[in-house]
């Protein structure tokens, strides 16, 4: 668990140095997709069962990716972490891409592959041009790290609305190009229900502009109100992946999936109906604790999972 072999914005022109990786570019992350395509005939059979950086955020990254092999995790997905002492977002549209490579390349030492990471926003408020050009970023540090897909949270200002989905719009073809799906998350603001989310990828209308669900959020941005089971027929047939979140009143989403009140055998059992069959169920938030019993809570996590998709079809 000490294990420290740390591609650090420090170290990583001292990599670049020994193994010339820059020239290698964007298709950094080809072994990692490969892996990622062929796991559907693993034991989950089409679930890619994972977990987000996210619960061990204030640890170097490496040391996060350590924890998340050592909880018996295939699949991680890229989310807040620590970079040389910074606490921050570990892939946005203003991270160096050669940082995003160092990102996947310490993922596949580790035997991780990336189906998901959380971008952070984009610069609409600037220009269209701008969020465009962030948007594409975005896409090419997902490319580096051999991630397939990308998570963005929407913007809760109504004057921003129409250039941010343009933004993504514009870049729905690039990212195809690069093997990146796109996706909306329930995230509060105009799309913190499935309905909102629904409206907004059929007005992006394009088949790689999808939904990424996330049921501890329903609740937390309804403050309890609106439960997932009731919520999810809204995204029948748009789910490409989910956020495993659980909620506990009033608005904790700390906790470990199975242990607070999202029916996730009603959400899962809806999804399915609405053709969600298969894909990315990546554990977002666990119950806080010290890095070893963040881990044990990792693994009981992912035994539910295991547990839940093996009695789904």
């Amino acid at each position: 668990m000490q294990k420290k072999n740390a591609l650090t914005r420090r170290s990583f022109l001292g990599q670049l140095g020994k193994g010339g990786a820059l020239a290698m570019g964007l298709s950094a992350g080809i072994g990692a997709r490969a892996q990622y395509e062929a796991a559907g005939a693993e034991s989950n059979g089409p679930w890619q069962i994972g977990i987000y950086t996210r619960p061990w955020a204030h640890e170097e990254y490496p040391a996060a990716l350590d924890a998340i092999a050592e909880a018996g995790y295939q699949y991680v997905g890229i989310m807040n972490g620590t970079v040389d002492g910074d606490q921050t977002l570990l892939i946005t549209h203003e991270t160096q891409v050669e940082m995003a490579q160092a990102i996947g390349e310490a993922c596949e030492e580790r035997g991780l592959v990336v189906p998901s990471v959380y971008g952070g926003g984009i610069p609409v408020a600037e220009s269209l041009e701008a969020g465009i050009e962030a948007m594409r970023r975005l896409v090419d540090n997902c490319a580096a790290a051999g991630a397939t897909g990308l998570v963005m949270g929407g913007t809760g200002d109504p004057d921003l609305h129409d250039a941010y989905y343009e933004a993504i719009a514009e870049t729905c073809d690039y990212a195809a190009e690069h093997n990146v799906g796109l996706s909306v998350k329930p995230h509060g603001g105009l799309n913190a229900t499935g309905a909102e989310c629904r409206d907004i990828v059929n007005n992006v209308g394009h088949d790689n502009f999808r939904i990424w669900y996330d049921p501890g959020n329903i609740f937390f941005y309804s403050d309890g109100e609106l439960d997932p089971v009731d919520d999810a027929p809204d995204v029948n047939g748009l789910v490409a992946g989910m956020s495993v979140k659980d909620y506990v009143h009033p608005r904790d989403v700390n906790v470990t999936p199975g242990t607070g009140q999202v029916d996730f055998e009603a959400v899962m059992n809806r999804l399915w109906e609405g053709g969600f069959t298969g894909g990315p169920l990546i554990v977002e938030t666990l119950a806080s604790g010290t890095t070893e019993e963040t881990i044990e809570e990792a693994r009981t996590a992912r035994a539910f999972l295991e547990e839940l998709t093996a009695g789904l079809g």
